[in-house]
């Protein structure tokens, strides 16, 4: 593909904000802009991963804003390019991205530090080794933010190549709060309803119809298994990495093995084996499409092998994209709890406790919680059940029941009710 440098500049400079303003939303993810913010001003690659759309780019350009408008750094002193624009479709190597690079010096002659944006660089090849030449340089002051959609970059590609100097920020779609407070609502069920009803991918937000959020979703997901996964990694049976990721989709916040999934695809007309189908999942989990949640013994304080859950990235794509009849709110319910502790920087476990099922056990720094998710505490039986395995746990640690019940049920032998929207806005 013929690449001339001087045209390539030329559509680089309407994406930077040289000599006017950018569009940058209005709309700051402060979450993840304070912790980005509190590492500017050292050699660290600042490394921003997540699935595609969920909103990295407008991090990206919210961190440009604020080194410019509250840090007052000249605007020539950033560089920005985003491989996802069409225009940049030949620059498809890090030479020719560092040529690149040098022609934005050659013309622009930034005084000092410069502050270097790469937006989507895992298609850009060895791009890691270009990023490392950069953020190590003794002869140059240069400070790297990047965005990617697979999280084999930093386990990997970036990791190899840098040793670990870098800092990863994983980004997920809108929370509830960021929802409401994006939508400008009241927190209470009304707006929670809304947002179970729409999902946290900032772009379905505008969409009115059904049919077009179907519409967006499926192509969303064409988008993320053609170019995160089967570029990389040279799938040749499409049909059935798609089937893989629709069977976690139809069943979020289910407990199954690998064998499981062999057998249900097998009898469906779409014969598979263990090893291709544990690769298809990994490389959807690297993808950050759906995350894989193991079990762990709280007795015996030691994870299990066998059986674990998985859980979609958003909801909406269960809502949009599920064939298959509703697993129930719960799960739903589950799927959101499970994403808010990761976003916090949980890990994030389902307990099991003399055969009996935790929902999840979340454990940061000396922080654990224990934490029972059911859909509505509607009769004895349920409270009787919900409340059963927390009780079984001897030790101190918090312990509490989720649901969408709007009266509090108070505190139980310990174990305290939250309702949901209350827990999703911290």
């Amino acid at each position: 593909m013929k690449f001339d440098v001087r045209e390539s500049y030329k559509y680089l400079q309407e994406y930077n904000n040289w000599k006017k303003n950018v569009n940058i939303s209005s709309f700051e993810r402060g979450f993840y802009l304070e912790q980005v913010k509190d590492v500017i001003g050292n050699k660290l690659i600042k490394v921003l991963m997540g699935q595609r759309r969920v909103g990295k780019s407008q991090i990206l350009k919210q961190v440009i804003k604020f080194l410019i408008n509250e840090k007052g750094i000249n605007r020539k002193n950033i560089f920005y390019f985003n491989k996802e624009e069409f225009e940049f479709n030949n620059i498809n190597s890090a030479v020719r991205l560092n040529k690149l690079f040098k022609y934005y010096i050659e013309k622009i002659k930034p005084d000092g530090k410069v502050y270097i944006f790469l937006d989507e660089i895992q298609d850009v090849d060895e791009w890691e080794k270009l990023a490392a030449s950069w953020a190590q340089s003794d002869h140059y002051d240069y400070e790297l933010f990047i965005t990617g959609s697979n999280s084999k970059m930093l386990s990997s590609e970036l990791g190899t190549a840098l040793g670990g100097r870098y800092l990863p920020f994983y980004i997920y779609p809108f929370s509830y709060k960021e929802f409401i407070d994006y939508k400008k609502l009241e927190k209470g069920k009304v707006s929670f309803l809304k947002y179970l009803k729409t999902g946290g991918l900032p772009e379905l937000f505008s969409m009115g119809s059904v049919n077009s959020k179907h519409h967006y979703l499926s192509s969303l997901k064409d988008s993320i298994i053609l170019n995160d996964i089967v570029k990389k990694y040279h799938i040749k049976d499409i049909n059935l990495l798609e089937r893989v990721f629709l069977f976690v989709v139809n069943n979020p916040a289910t407990l199954f093995s690998f064998k499981n999934i062999v057998k249900y695809l097998s009898s469906s007309s779409c014969p598979t084996n263990y090893e291709t189908v544990t690769n298809y999942l990994l490389y959807l989990r690297n993808a950050l499409v759906i995350h894989e949640c193991e079990r762990y013994d709280v007795k015996g304080k030691a994870l299990l092998s066998g059986e674990r859950k998985f859980y979609v990235n958003d909801i909406a794509f269960k809502k949009y994209l599920s064939s298959k009849f509703d697993v129930g709110a719960s799960h739903h319910l589950e799927n959101l709890v499970y994403l808010h502790y990761k976003r916090l920087g949980y890990q994030v476990y389902v307990g099991t406790i003399y055969k009996n099922e935790v929902d999840f056990v979340v454990e940061r720094n000396d922080i654990k919680e224990y934490i029972q998710v059911t859909y509505l505490l509607s009769d004895k039986d349920v409270i009787e059940r919900e409340y059963r395995s927390l009780k079984k746990i001897k030790d101190n640690y918090s312990k509490k029941v989720v649901s969408m019940d709007e009266i509090s049920f108070g505190d139980n032998e310990g174990i305290k009710h939250q309702n949901i929207w209350d827990l999703l806005y911290q």
